[in-house]
């Protein structure tokens, strides 16, 4: 299964390589043998397919398993990304975040696995207040609290 949370499991951070290395930032366009993707402006490369001269830097690297950009999280969730940016949003202390090279990440495999929501890579999911979800019958209706929900349309 691969989830919405899971696209950067096997992916480091290409900005936190080139800082660490020296390089140039474009220098990865030039590794034949490396797999990348972007998400938005941000491009990672795949574990274990850096150049051998550069494999040892993947200790010093960080993981982000579970983590998504919050930009990218906010336009696949289908909401604002103000809700990860402001510590006063009800909402904000529902998900743990961390900094990689100024870039913010938004753990979301720890926000779904918290509260019971089962998605698969073809799942489209809609966080917002409950007033303006659409609930129908085909789609997993999920309570986050009392303003708030997910719905998960398969």
């Amino acid at each position: 299964m691969s989830a919405l949370y899971s696209q950067l499991d096997r992916h480091w951070l290409w900005k936190e390589i080139y800082t660490k290395l020296s390089l140039s930032s474009p220098a990865y366009a030039y590794w034949n043998e490396s797999r990348h993707i972007k998400l938005n402006r941000y491009v990672f490369i795949e574990k274990n397919t850096l150049p051998a001269r550069y494999a040892h830097i993947q200790e010093d690297l960080t993981d982000l398993s579970g983590y998504l950009p919050t930009q990218y999280a906010a336009a696949q969730l289908g909401i604002d990304s103000h809700i990860f940016g402001y510590k006063k949003m009800r909402l904000h202390r529902q998900f743990e975040y961390k900094f990689v090279n100024e870039i913010k990440f938004v753990n979301l495999k720890r926000f779904f696995v918290e509260n019971g929501i089962k998605i698969t890579k073809s799942s489209y999911v809609h966080l917002a207040r409950l007033d303006d979800l659409i609930i129908t019958t085909d789609c997993r209706f999920y309570r986050i609290d009392d303003s708030y929900g997910v719905v998960v349309y398969d």
